[in-house]
Formats: C-alpha cells, sequence, structure tokens
C-alpha cells in the first residue's frame, strides 16, 4: 500500500504529535535512498526486514545502496523490490518501475520477423516450378526406359528336340524302377518285462515271488482304493484347516446355516458352486441346507458322501470323521506290524538258507578231506 505524501493541511502540521511523512519512492534521489529512508523512519533493523521479507540481508543492503550488481537474476531482483516495499509500506508497484528505471534491462529486445520479399518469391518462382517438372519428368522417363528395355519379344526355344530322359520310358543306362505291393506296418513297440532284483521283494513286501499262493492272496487283500479327496475350488469360510475334521463344499449354489444349540446362527451364507465351510472340532450345532443333494461331505479331507437330509446333526459328522480316522489309524497300524512280521520271516529265511548253505559248505570240505587221506593211504 503506497503511503500517501500528498499535500497535507497546515492544521495537521500545526498538531503536537505530528511527524512529518516519508518522502514517496518517486520523491527519493534514488530507489536505495528511498529504501533506506523509509526504513529507518519505521524504526526496523534489516535484520527484521528479512524475516519478514524471507531476503538475505545482503540483498536488502544491495538495493539500499544501489548496487544492482550484487543481486541475483533480474526476476529475482524484482522479487526482492516488491517484497521490500510491500514489508515496509511502500507501492510495490512504483518502487518496480523506479528500478526498471535505474537498472535497465541490457538483453536485445524482440526484432519484427523478416520474411522473403514477395517480388523476388514471384520473380523466382517459375525456375524454381520449372526445375522441379524438369527432375521428374527425367526420373519418370529413366523408368520407362529400363522398363522397355527388360521387355523381350517371344522368341522359339533352341531345344531342338525333347531328350529323352524327359519322356516318360525308361532312362538309358538305368534300370526301370517298379512299385510292388506296400509292406506291412512293424509291429508297435513292446514293454520290456520288469527286472526283479533277487531277494529285494521279498525283503521289502515279505512275500516271496515265487510263491505263488503268498502273490494271490496278497492281491485279494489289495486295499480299497482312496475316496476323492477335498480340492478347494472357491473361498473356504469356518475354522482352520488344522482345527477341523468335517468340510462342507457346495456342488452347487445353496443356502447354508449352522445353528448353536440355543437357536443362535454361527454361519449363515448363500454359498456358489466350489465354496466351502469347514466344521470346528467338538462343537455342538445343526447343519441347515436349502438342499442336501448340493453339498458334498469330506471326513478327514476325504470324500464321505453327501448330506442326508435338509438338517443334520453336526456332532453325527464329527463322530464320523473321529470314526474313520481310527480306523485308518488302526490299519496303517497292522499294516506296519504285518510289514515288519514279514521282513522278519524273510531275514529268519534267509539266515537259515545261509546256515544251510554253510552246512552244506562244510560237509563238501569234510568229504573232500576224507578222500584226500583216502587216496594218500592207498599203497600204489
Amino acid at each position: 500500500m503506497a503511503l500517501d505524501t500528498g499535500n497535507v493541511p497546515d492544521e495537521f502540521r500545526s498538531h503536537p504529535d505530528w511527524k512529518d511523512p516519508v518522502p514517496s519512492i518517486v520523491d527519493a534521489a534514488t530507489l536505495g535512498a528511498g529504501l533506506r529512508a523509509t526504513r529507518e523512519a519505521s524504526g526496523r533493523s534489516l535484520a527484521e526486514l528479512s524475516v519478514v521479507t524471507r531476503v538475505h540481508t545482503r540483498y536488502l543492503i544491495a538495493l539500499e545502496e544501489g548496487d544492482f550488481s550484487a543481486l541475483p537474476s533480474r526476476v529475482f531482483a524484482i522479487g526482492y523490490v516488491r517484497a521490500y516495499a510491500e514489508a515496509l509500506g511502500l507501492d510495490e508497484q512504483l518502487a518496480v518501475e523506479r528500478f526498471k528505471r535505474e537498472s535497465p534491462d541490457g538483453s536485445v529486445p524482440l526484432q519484427a520477423p523478416v520474411g522473403v520479399a514477395f517480388q523476388d518469391v514471384r520473380r523466382y518462382s517459375p525456375r524454381v516450378i520449372a526445375a522441379v517438372v524438369a527432375i521428374a519428368v527425367a526420373v519418370v522417363g529413366w523408368n520407362v526406359f529400363q522398363r522397355v528395355n527388360m521387355l523381350r519379344a517371344p522368341q522359339p526355344s533352341d531345344i531342338a528336340s525333347v531328350p529323352e530322359s524327359w519322356t516318360l520310358g525308361d532312362v538309358p543306362g538305368q534300370h526301370a524302377v517298379s512299385i510292388g505291393a506296400p509292406h506291412p506296418a512293424p509291429p508297435d513297440q513292446t514293454i520290456p518285462a520288469l527286472y526283479v532284483t533277487p531277494g529285494l521283494e521279498a525283503q521289502l513286501t515279505g512275500i516271496d515271488p515265487t510263491d505263488l499262493e503268498a502273490v494271490a492272496a496278497a492281491a485279494a487283500a489289495k486295499a480299497p482304493p482312496v475316496q476323492a479327496a477335498f480340492n478347494p475350488r472357491g473361498a473356504i469360510y469356518g475354522a482352520a484347516a488344522t482345527a477341523s475334521q468335517v468340510v462342507l463344499q457346495a456342488r452347487k449354489a445353496a443356502a447354508l446355516v449352522v445353528r448353536m444349540g440355543d437357536g443362535r446362527v454361527l454361519f449363515a451364507r448363500q454359498l456358489a458352486a466350489g465354496e466351502s465351510w469347514r466344521a470346528p472340532i467338538g462343537l455342538s450345532a445343526t447343519v441347515d441346507v436349502s438342499d442336501p443333494t448340493a453339498f458334498d461331505v469330506y471326513l478327514n479331507g476325504e470324500h464321505g458322501g453327501g448330506l442326508a437330509a435338509v438338517l443334520t446333526p453336526l456332532s453325527q459328522l464329527n463322530q464320523r470323521a473321529e470314526q474313520l480316522a481310527r480306523q485308518t489309524a488302526a490299519e496303517v497300524a497292522a499294516e506296519a506290524s504285518a510289514r515288519a512280521a514279514a521282513a522278519q520271516r524273510a531275514a529268519d529265511q534267509a539266515a537259515a538258507q545261509t546256515a544251510a548253505q554253510a552246512g552244506q559248505v562244510v560237509q563238501a570240505n569234510a568229504v573232500a578231506a576224507q578222500q584226500g587221506l583216502n587216496a594218500a593211504v592207498t599203497p600204489r
């Protein structure tokens, strides 16, 4: 905001508290002098004004002393003048104009664009056009000339007669090639017989491969095939995998509601095809579904059929899972025991065979020794 530096009535000047106003930035001898006089009249220091204007003290001193060469680029210098004048309460625009007068811009002003005289264009344009047309005609004519030279009139063939080797008959000096009946296809590749290391199969399975009855009994007692395992095909809700033995998986979109014994709803959702819900172990609740045929029951990770009714006690499913787990554990233990017993029997048989072979060797050595002794004592 500019200070009012106009004519002041005498009645204001006669007042005891009257102070002469600071001269305007225009009335000062230089811009720096006006800035210094205004700052001194305000009673503020350069340090205070540096904080207000965010301009370094050395730049404020350069403005007051008129040393414009110490200032940075012209854009920053004008910004410093504007900020300093605003902090001192002077007219910013007047201060900037005073700065521009005292420090004129030394850069070269923009010049008016200079073009080609229209008369020169009209003077040389026919020649330029004629030269372009001549070049185009020369290029086209050269291409046509090359194409014409490449064209030749049809001429008769130089071959007086067709060579004998081109005919369908026999070629002189060579035997005719005859095609006979096709040969039969080669036999399909067969798989070689599996090589079994002697004694290894009996050691691993406890069954002698030469004993046909034992092999037939083992084939008859083969364990039932493993049921389909649980395959996640969507989102899985409920308990964690380590804390659940029962999983309900939707074959198609269907509603599943799990209610506690007191009627509270533990889980309720419209499951899409492939989504599943894991039941916590030991939970006493009732499974309510919209369509029993839309759900598969997995017990301990294996398929256990479907739901029998719309309402199914969850404890019943957990009991089935526990029974299957105990049954599987018992079967595994029995199988391990049978394998251990078979391995022990095989080891006993091998030891017995080894002992028998050792006895036979000892007996053969004894017989040989006796024969040698008899030959030694027989007179010649």
